[in-house]
């Protein structure tokens, strides 16, 4: 039997082409809409303050920072006048503050990728998210490029400005709506070391008092350290803990994460923090991951790596969300 002729047009060809082209685009761009996603869902979540300077008076060791401040490509270099940046949540505010510090070596400051998307995402779960614009360079043990070595600051000017940050919120939570004893600290590389130095140097300011402010509890009522660096300096044996971090059990409860494989943070670095904050008795919860590299945000990372969120780590958010619940400081 003769199957009867089909007849097709060539406007049915090209129907035809159309749809398979539209069908490969959505799936090339597919994955990409959904890495967007989540910085779609951050639009409009916060009101946003100016910056604020977080010293009313003199600057402790002002001098030491000299130059014009500098921005490139999401990276502020040569930072003399220390401030801070308020990302208020608009809805559903839990009263819980998070001070944010971005990264760069403490000579550089990742002020987008590792600071303001940060606070963002914070606000976007009714945590007021707080950007510290601390001072760098050579604000803390630092890469120096005339010996090829690292070297200590002559004036721990970071530990300065997240100390004085820390009592500033809490003078003023009331006016940004924040309660006063759910303040904590949140860092990425030597912002991650940066946690761990205001978290365990609180008994003593690092400058002379300059005001009513500095009379404040500067200790953190949490933190997360992401990726820290410089924890290993400053050590005479393998698992010791850089000595000028005196962390006692008196160091607020601690959310670790890192990936296994970061070339530039060795993993030995949020290590050796765990296991002195284990020994210490403090609550610590600790996530490794195989893969992830270094200098990770919310959904990209610096380092060269097209499929990061692919990998398990790029959810780490959830897994701070729950955590923040367990030390109960968000009730959902």
């Amino acid at each position: 039997m003769k199957l009867p002729k089909t007849k097709i047009s060539i406007r049915h060809v090209l129907f035809g082409l159309a749809i398979i082209i539209h069908l490969i685009s959505c799936n090339q761009n597919g994955q990409g809409k959904q890495e967007t996603g989540r910085n779609a869902q951050l639009t409009n979540v916060s009101i946003v303050s100016k910056e604020i300077s977080i010293w009313t008076k003199n600057i402790p060791d002002f001098e030491l920072i000299k130059g014009t401040e500098t921005y490139n490509d999401g990276m502020i270099d040569t930072v003399s006048n220390p401030t801070v940046k308020i990302y208020s949540p608009k809805e559903n505010n839990a009263g819980v503050a998070i001070l944010v510090f971005p990264g760069g070596g403490y000579n550089k400051l990742a002020i987008d990728l590792e600071g303001s998307e940060i606070c963002e995402w914070l606000a976007s779960i009714g945590v007021t998210g707080i950007l510290l614009k601390y001072r760098v360079p050579a604000s803390g043990h630092h890469y120096d490029k005339v010996c090829d070595c690292g070297k200590a600051p002559i004036k721990p000017l970071a530990l300065q400005d997240a100390q004085r940050a820390v009592s500033l919120v809490r003078f003023r939570a009331k006016e940004w709506n924040i309660n006063a004893n759910k303040i904590g600290v949140m860092g990425f590389s030597a912002g991650g070391h940066l946690v761990a130095d205001v978290s365990t140097n609180y008994k003593k300011r690092a400058y002379s008092i300059t005001d009513d402010i500095d009379t404040i509890n500067c200790r953190p009522d949490f933190g997360l350290s992401f990726f820290p660096g410089h924890m290993i300096v400053h050590t005479k044996h393998p698992y010791d803990l850089n000595n000028t971090l005196p962390v006692d059990s008196n160091t607020p409860p601690m959310f670790i994460l890192q990936a296994g494989d970061d070339p530039i943070d060795t993993i030995q670095n949020s290590l050796v923090y765990y296991i002195a904050l284990k020994k210490a008795g403090v609550p610590t919860e600790y996530h490794i991951y195989a893969e992830g590299g270094h200098a990770f945000g919310l959904n990209r990372t610096a380092l060269d790596n097209p499929d990061w969120n692919k990998l398990p780590i790029a959810d780490w958010e959830n897994l701070v969300i729950r955590w923040l619940r367990t030390i109960k400081m968000r009730s959902n």
